[in-house]
Parts: structure tokens; sequence; C-alpha cells
């Protein structure tokens, strides 16, 4: 009898969009931070694959390039890999020395890879001992709001990230959809009727309809 060996592998467990962000506590380059801390400020969390690699290096100068802006929506960033803190702590001062640019947002050192774990960043096809380039966007309540992961060799649009960050707001404020390519100031999409009632009546709202399923509107 011919024995077959079973090969177990192990799923990273996913978080859900809609859904609570998972939450933990870590060791950061600002002392130890939790989720909770960052409650009524949306948050930008991204992980990394390594410190004092090249790739990484331009992400950070851009993400610093953009944190004023993020501020200016309320939204917090979060850096993280599986180094350790004292490689951060190096990694940011050669930035600053090399660079001239401060990184002025905490990282989290995830040596455990507890924090990786909860939220899927670790692809074994990938690598075995990198975090994935992933983003997190969470909102003001602490709700996973939208997720982007990305290779290992491909750095990430500063661009489409502040873009995200504007049509999430804008679908919670004015309770809209946003189409392909919204940039602010462009007109958004009415939400679908649900009822032969409602599409009858958006025909007459005055919004910009192709047809009853597809109406969009200014700001």
């Amino acid at each position: 009898m011919i024995e077959t060996a079973v090969v177990e592998t192990t799923v990273p467990t996913m978080p859900r969009l809609g859904a609570p962000a998972p939450t933990f506590e870590a060791a950061t380059t600002h002392g130890t931070l939790r989720l909770e801390d960052f409650r009524g400020s949306w948050v930008i969390l991204f992980s990394h694959p390594a410190d004092f690699t090249p790739v990484c290096t331009t992400e950070f100068l851009a993400f610093a390039q953009i944190a004023p802006e993020l501020k200016k929506r309320n939204v917090e960033l979060l850096g993280l890999s599986i180094d350790s803190t004292y490689s951060h702590i190096a990694w940011v001062r050669n930035i600053e020395e090399k660079f001239g640019v401060k990184i002025t947002f905490p990282i989290i050192a995830d040596l455990d890879r507890k924090v990786a774990t909860l939220y899927g960043m670790i692809m074994p096809g990938e690598s075995q001992t990198e975090t994935s380039r992933c983003v997190f966007v969470i909102d003001d309540k602490g709700i996973l709001r939208a997720m982007i992961y990305y290779p290992l060799t491909t750095g990430r649009n500063m661009d489409e990230i502040l873009r995200l960050i504007d049509a999430l707001q804008t679908t919670d404020k004015y309770g809209v959809a946003t189409p392909a390519n919204w940039r602010p100031g462009d007109k958004v999409i009415v939400p679908p009727p649900k009822t032969t009632a409602d599409a009858e009546e958006r025909l007459k709202a005055g919004y910009e309809c192709k047809d009853w399923y597809f109406c969009m509107k200014s700001l």
C-alpha cells in the first residue's frame, strides 16, 4: 500500500469589509498603541515588506508627502512591518538623514506577526518572511471600509489612496456612490431605486439620467 503525504496549508485570516477592523495592541515607534486609540479619526493601516529596502523607502517618502492632506481629511497613518522597533527607528533616522524627510507617523513593530496575521498581510506565495504591501482604510467608527493588496515589486500610488479616502467620505456625507475615475468635483451616482414607483419618481427629479437605473448629479 502506497502512503501519500498530506500537506497542510495554513490559510491566512482575512478581515471583512463593512465589519469592525480587527483590534490590536502593539509596540510602535511612538510607544505602545491600540487601534482604539484612533477612534474618532480615520486610519490608513499599511504594511511594507522590510525596512532599509528601496521600494519601501520611496513609499515612506510618498506617505510622508501626503500626510498633511490626510490630516485635513481626519486620517491618521499607521505603518507596519515585521521588523523590530530598533530597526524602524534606525530606518526613519536614515530616511531623514539621506532624503531630508521626517517620518512623523508611527510604525508597528510586528515581530510576532500578530497584527499581520489578523489582517492577512502574509502571502506565502510571495514570501514566508515579509508582509505584502497592504492598505486598510478604517473609518472613524472602527469599521473596515477598503483593502488594497500590492505585490512586493510594485510601489503604491498615493493619488489613488487620497482619491479613495475622498470617495468614501463623500459617500458617507451625501449617501451617493462614485463612478470610475471619480475625483472631487465630478458628478456622483444617485443610488438605484428599490421600487417601480421610485424609478418613476427619480426620472422626474432633475437628475442627469441615461435610464431609470443610471442617474448622476452634481453635489
